[in-house]
């Protein structure tokens, strides 16, 4: 399998989790999505809001390789969060309609690259101004392990909320292969 080919099911399992997550999510009350669980980013909500912002600084960041122009221009557009907890959204229903929009993105733009693409070098400054010159390949591995990261904590806190996310294995979504 291709890396490309990996890309894509990565970006097929981060939208199949993301919904998983905030339906389950959509069974808990506002004032439950919002209460402080002694997480990083301290409530169920929080934390996705953080995984939302740290998605959009990647993908605008993503936006400025050449290839990827076209594919992430609408992203490219978004507005820059102004910290890693800034809460964009502060209710569920439209933090997930941007969830939904944001994933659309990423499948569409994962869709788009070549195999060439992911050998590029990027070029660009942390959230701290700190340049930096990475992989492209590697930078969107560390993209996808970032959301699995901080699922796995949103899955914890709805688990202590008293909600079962159910199976949240990238196993799940790896296509069955021939027996050779």
């Amino acid at each position: 399998m291709s890396l490309k080919c990996h890309f894509e099911l990565l970006a097929t399992y981060n939208q199949w989790m993301n919904s998983k997550v905030y339906e389950t999510a959509g069974q808990l009350s506002a004032t439950d999505l919002a209460k402080h669980r002694g997480a990083f980013f301290g409530s169920i909500l929080g934390t996705l809001n953080h995984i939302l912002v740290g998605d959009t600084i990647w993908l605008k960041r993503f936006a400025t390789h050449p290839s990827c122009l076209n594919s992430l221009r609408e992203v490219a557009d978004l507005q820059n969060p102004t910290n890693l907890s800034q809460i964009l959204f502060d209710d569920l229903g439209s933090l997930f309609k941007q969830r939904l929009w944001l994933d659309r993105q990423v499948v569409n733009w994962i869709a788009q690259l070549s195999e060439g693409d992911l050998d590029f070098i990027l070029s660009y400054h942390n959230t701290k101004g700190i340049p930096a010159n990475k992989r492209y390949s590697s930078l969107m591995l560390h993209f996808f392990n970032h959301q699995t990261h901080h699922r796995g904590q949103v899955s914890t806190l709805l688990s202590q909320a008293g909600v079962d996310i159910g199976v949240t294995d990238l196993l799940a979504q790896i296509p069955e292969e021939p027996h050779l």
